[in-house]
Order: structure tokens, then C-alpha cells, then sequence
């Protein structure tokens, strides 16, 4: 299938690994003109070397400042902008009496106003494209809260309502919002929550993971290519039609039916 991206300019954040490196490939893969931002800037620059990207810029998503000039080097580099993928690293887990309102602070910044902020700077781009989309990474807990990852828990609800108004927002301009809820996907992030697991249980970290993919659905994690793939679905011609949407990627683990 064709997903009509060959040409189309996307900004995808905390691009440098895991899930957001994954959704730049798939776009790249499809033709799309891709910049990406981490605030690693060794993998940026392979990364951007490796997929043919349109360029890459060191970047904070937690600082307003930040923000706004990455989203003005992304347009100024690809000449506009009909693509914003919106990711940022997780916040720490830890419950209610652990967590300090410095961190509640600065997971809000990440979480929140990262999101915030790249809606608000890439709009005025996004509204002269003739297929704009965004796709927000967000968290299968927004629909089924973690016990462990409390700051996640209030925060990422809260930027898919967000994401929702602006889907009905902006859809007579032609631009769609969605957001995919990931969960159980093989990551740095997955295999660090693990480590402290495995240490509590007195096994190998390898031996921690085959544990916990023998007791998913699946019998397996998913692979970042696999929520790429989904990624690249929403920003395609394709889903048009697609949009106030939430899109579990986590093979069967959670069980809500909403």
C-alpha cells in the first residue's frame, strides 16, 4: 500500500531511540522528509544520517524556549511542516509518599507542556499543509492505570483529552490528531523498569525479560518497528478520515474494551 508520504515534512521528538526513533524510520521509509530532536546528539546525528533525514537539533521538550526554536529550525529546514509526532521520555515511576513536588514539577514540563508547547508552535505550519497530521505517544495507561507509575498515570490522561478537543478542533482544517497508547513493547525504557525487577528477584535482566514476555498474550513484546508502522498509518492519506482517536499498541495485555 501506498500511503501517499513521499515528499511530506514531518518533526518527530525524542527521535534518538525507542518508539520515537522508530516512528522517524517508518516515515522515512515511506519518502517522508523527516527532522528529528533528541537530547542525544550523537544518535541524532546517525540516526539522521542513517534514515537520509532533513536535519536534527539538540533539544529539551521540558523547556519552552527549547520548543520553540526547534519547531522554527524543522520548518525552516524542510520548508513547512505536515507532520508532528509528539514524544518525550517517560517520567520516573514512584508512588504517592516518593514523589517530591519538584519531580511532580518537572514531569509535568515533560509530559504536559512539551505536548503543549509543540501543538502550539507547529499549528501555524500545520494549517498551510493540504494533509496535516499529528500523532501524540502517550501510554496504554491512559486507559488502565499502572500501580508503579504514578506521575504517568495523571499526566499522559490529561494530554489525550487535550489531543481529543483538538481533533474536533481542527478537523474542517483538514488536519487530524490521534494518539497511540503504547504498553509492553521491548525499549530502554522497558528493559530499565525491568532491571529493578529482575534486582528485587535475584535473576538476570534477560532472564527478568523472558519471564514477563511468557506471561503477555503474545508470549512475546512487541517490536518498536510495530508501533512505527502504525505511526506512519496515521500521518498516510489514507486515514483522512482517522482522527480523536487512541490507538492501543500493547498485544492484548491491557483489558479494557474502550
Amino acid at each position: 500500500m501506498d500511503l501517499g508520504l513521499q515528499g511530506r515534512r514531518a518533526l518527530v521528538t525524542a527521535a534518538s531511540r525507542g518508539l520515537g526513533r522508530a516512528c522517524a524510520e517508518a516515515l522515512a521509509r515511506e519518502g517522508a522528509e523527516v527532522f528529528v530532536a533528541a537530547r542525544d546528539e550523537a544518535a541524532l546525528a546517525e540516526l539522521n544520517e542513517r534514515i537520509g533525514g532533513a536535519g536534527y537539533r539538540v533539544a529539551d521538550v521540558s523547556v519552552r524556549e527549547q520548543v520553540e526554536a526547534l519547531v522554527e529550525a524543522a520548518a525552516q529546514a524542510l520548508e513547512g511542516l505536515d507532520i508532528l509526532v509528539v514524544n518525550a521520555g517517560g517520567a520516573p515511576p514512584g508512588l504517592l509518599e516518593e514523589v517530591d513536588d519538584e519531580t511532580w514539577e518537572r514531569a509535568f514540563r515533560l509530559t504536559t507542556m512539551s505536548a503543549v508547547w509543540l501543538w502550539r508552535n507547529s499549528l501555524p505550519h500545520l494549517r498551510k499543509s493540504k494533509q496535516g497530521r499529528i500523532v501524540n505517544l502517550t501510554s496504554a495507561y491512559v486507559k488502565e492505570p499502572s500501580n508503579l507509575l504514578m506521575l504517568s498515570n495523571a499526566l499522559r490522561p490529561g494530554v489525550t483529552a487535550v489531543a481529543r478537543m483538538l481533533a474536533t478542533e481542527l478537523a474542517p482544517q483538514g488536519i487530524t490528531v490521534n494518539c497511540i497508547a503504547p504498553n509492553a513493547i521491548l525499549t530502554d525504557r522497558t528493559r530499565s523498569m525491568a532491571a529493578g525487577v529482575a534486582e528485587r528477584n535475584g535473576v538476570s535482566l534477560e532472564e527478568q525479560l523472558e519471564r514477563n514476555a511468557k506471561a503477555l498474550p503474545m508470549g512475546r513484546y512487541g517490536d518498536a518497528s510495530e508501533l512505527g508502522a502504525v505511526c506512519a498509518f496515521l500521518c498516510s492519506a489514507q486515514a483522512g478520515y482517522l482522527t480523536g482517536q487512541t490507538i492501543v499498541i500493547d498485544g492484548g495485555t491491557g483489558k479494557t474494551i474502550f
